[in-house]
């Protein structure tokens, strides 16, 4: 048997690196090498493609410092050749010599936020004519800034929470000059109480949440409870950090239940898992704790996944549908993760899309799907089949 050559991105420019990295491993690791033989390409923070640095498969969150893609004297830069396609792959030898790495059949961009996950990277493949896993340009792009995907779920009928969104650009931190917020101009000289001003015209009720519309992770994310003009600055100063577009959103009184959908290939209608749940475990002992990175990624006791997430069936079956229709909206293919909340009553609101979800071994994609009946090799597996097609 032929076997696929799969280049395998990761590492990347984003803040989200060292997840990428943990996220390959778990690719890696759960790829059939009877049928695929994968090339693992490496992203340095400042940008530069290489192959031959420290093996991925070693990477883990538990170690004593997050993973980055390093050089090392092994390691060699990979050049491009768009006109080439699939033998435009190519590495540079320490004598300057440039050398194929060989035909590439299918890429999988294991790469999350900016410069991976944001359309970048699939433009770039597509001017290639190289097959890719995820979704495409135009949906990547989307789904990646949070503004665009609240538009766009709006337009289709999807509920999103009530939000407003704030460019950094044209805000003085450190100025407390208020801004009429009937002022269709006001968001070009605003200071912090400016931007109350406009959460309150927006009738926005707190706690909000103070994000960056094109980050993830949990990256950059900060609560506020109450119209403190000294809280607020210190979350938009940390917001901006990540984005110059911020997003303030008002906090929804419910679960967090994400969805697992995955289309294979473009014309494939999407298949959706059993909806899960991350459970905030500090929140049984009081604890205002809500879903950082640390919860995330680094402590193990903040947090557990149920799946499926303790609900009736019936807001199950409400949770998969809304999560079909908002990746269909977005025209989504290959795979994503639809992250809703769900009110007591039941009413499920969409909170993001991510169109390359983790795949760390906590992650609650690989569980979704595992829990619904699909392995993760299997699932590797079908993506990498219905790249392209």
């Amino acid at each position: 048997m032929v076997r696929k050559r799969v280049a395998v991105l990761y590492g990347g420019r984003a803040d989200e690196h060292s997840i990428s990295c943990v996220s390959t491993a778990g690719v890696l690791g759960a790829m059939d090498r009877e049928r695929f033989d994968p090339v693992p390409v490496g992203i340095t923070k400042d940008g530069r493609w290489i192959v031959g640095g420290d093996d991925p498969r070693g990477f883990r969150l538990d170690a004593d410092a997050l993973p980055t893609v390093e050089r090392t004297a092994r390691s060699r830069d990979v050049v491009l050749d768009p006109s080439r396609g699939g033998d435009g792959f190519l590495v540079r030898n320490p004598d300057g010599t440039v050398e194929s790495l060989g035909h590439i059949d299918v890429v999988f961009p294991v790469l999350h936020g900016p410069y991976g996950e944001d359309g970048t990277v699939q433009g770039l493949l597509e001017m290639m004519s190289v097959p890719y896993v995820g979704c495409g340009v135009l949906t990547s792009a989307v789904c990646m800034d949070k503004h665009y995907t609240k538009l766009v779920l709006s337009s289709a009928g999807i509920p999103v929470a009530p939000g407003i969104t704030v460019d950094m650009r044209r805000v003085d931190l450190a100025s407390g000059q208020g801004a009429d917020p009937g002022n269709s101009h006001a968001v070009d000289a605003m200071g912090v109480n400016g931007v109350l001003a406009r959460i309150d015209a927006a009738g926005l009720r707190y706690p909000v949440f103070v994000k960056p519309s094109r980050a993830g992770s949990s990256f950059g994310v900060t609560r506020v409870d109450s119209p403190d003009e000294k809280v607020l600055s210190a979350a938009l100063a940390e917001a901006s950090r990540h984005d110059w577009k911020v997003l303030i959103e008002e906090g929804i009184d419910g679960r967090e239940i994400e969805c697992a959908v995955l289309a294979a290939r473009p014309t494939d209608r999407p298949r959706v898992s059993w909806p899960g749940e991350i459970v905030l475990d500090r929140r049984a002992e009081g604890d205002e704790q809500f879903y950082d990175f640390d919860s995330k990624y680094t402590d193990s006791q903040a947090s557990h996944v149920e799946v499926p997430a303790k609900l009736p069936r019936e807001v199950l079956d409400r949770v998969r549908d809304v999560a079909a229709r908002a990746f269909t909206a977005v025209d989504g293919t290959g795979l994503s993760r639809v992250d809703t909340f769900v009110t007591a009553d039941g009413r499920v609101t969409v909170n993001e899309i991510n169109t390359m979800p983790g795949f760390t071994p906590i992650s609650m994609y690989p569980q979704a799907w595992e829990a619904t009946g699909v392995s993760y090799a299997e699932l590797i597996g079908t993506l990498i089949d219905g790249a392209g097609r």
